[in-house]
């Protein structure tokens, strides 16, 4: 296990330094950000001045090199348009985001697993085909339009919920969130579902499929035979057996939604990491660029070391294997 770690560490290593250089590039090809900076009555010894401060004369490849230098150091470097460091200006919105993936996830989790294991445990029953057939939707509607409907139903019509913010926060180990208030949970609401849509109806035909194909296994089958209950059936030998899968769709929809929950913070104007790349791209910031996409990089290689760990852990092969 220990050979198996340090191999991934280091393969997690060259994957970052690949990405570094990607991410660089591709944001060094996108517009001009002295175009945004500066006024365009702005003369030209203005328009030098401004270039040689932020070192945009230098060739590419040496500010590549200063930033790889910056990034070994923890340094992402300074905004262009907020004017301090990245990092931050990335530790005041990460929470938000956070919090926001985090309960849309575990709530997608919550539910659409035991859906998806009745639906495949009793696939012929009406309540079954109901629930895959809901899950269908999850896939089919755009979140965009999803989110819009619940700020029109909720918040326009019934007036239950509020339509956007983050409302009130209270702070744990000096960190605010909005879960730890009641005001602070009716903004979190739609969002949160808004998110998990998508990836609760993913955990549900994912749970479906995996116990329909699992109940007709000898496991199942020596099981029945034994007397074992059909509750002690699903809990331990359905779950455990199924359980691989959802924790890789686990791990990697988490990954993923915290990358691109931009759509639902936009929509509900969430005070999050997905706003602020919105933001910095119209005004072509690259720090913030570079800084998010590296961190959207670390974090899934991060979750992707975390997922082969869990499998080891889940079965035994997996461990005797590597070994």
């Amino acid at each position: 296990m220990a050979s198996f770690i340090l191999r991934r560490f280091g393969q997690a290593v060259i994957v970052l330094l690949v990405m570094s250089l990607l991410v660089f590039l591709g944001v060094y090809v996108i517009g001009n950000p002295i175009d945004v900076l500066i006024s365009p009555d702005a003369t030209q010894e203005m328009r030098l001045q401004v270039i040689r401060q932020y070192g945009l004369d230098l060739p590419i490849w040496q500010q590549y090199l200063e930033f790889l230098e910056r990034l070994m150091r923890g340094d992402l470097g300074r905004s262009f348009v907020y004017n301090m460091p990245v990092m931050t200006l990335i530790a005041q919105r990460l929470p938000a985001t956070l919090e926001l993936t985090l309960i849309a996830v575990l709530f997608a989790s919550a539910v659409g697993i035991p859906l998806g294991i009745y639906a495949g445990y009793k696939p012929n029953s009406v309540l079954a085909k109901s629930i895959m057939a809901v899950s269908i939707l999850g896939f089919s509607v755009p979140t965009f339009w999803i989110g819009l409907m619940l700020i029109m139903v909720f918040a326009v019509q019934l007036g239950w919920l509020p339509a956007g913010g983050r409302g009130q926060t209270a702070e744990l180990f000096g960190v605010p969130f909005s879960f730890l208030t009641a005001d602070g949970w009716k903004h979190l609401i739609l969002p949160a579902l808004n998110l998990s849509l998508f990836k609760m109806s993913m955990m549900c035909r994912l749970a479906a499929s995996g116990t329909r194909e699992t109940m007709l296994t000898d496991t199942i089958k020596f099981a029945r035979a034994a007397g074992i209950s059909e509750g002690t059936i699903l809990r331990r030998h359905v779950l455990k057996l199924i359980s691989i899968p959802l924790v890789t769709v686990f791990g990697l929809e988490l990954g993923s939604t915290l990358a691109f929950a931009l759509v639902t913070e936009t929509i509900f104007n969430w005070p999050g990491l997905g706003k602020l790349i919105v933001d910095s791209i119209m005004s072509l910031d690259r720090p913030v660029m570079v800084a998010y996409l590296m961190l959207v990089s670390a974090l899934f290689v991060f979750i992707n070391l975390c997922v082969d760990l869990a499998y080891a852990a889940l079965d035994p092969r997996l461990r005797h294997g590597r070994g």
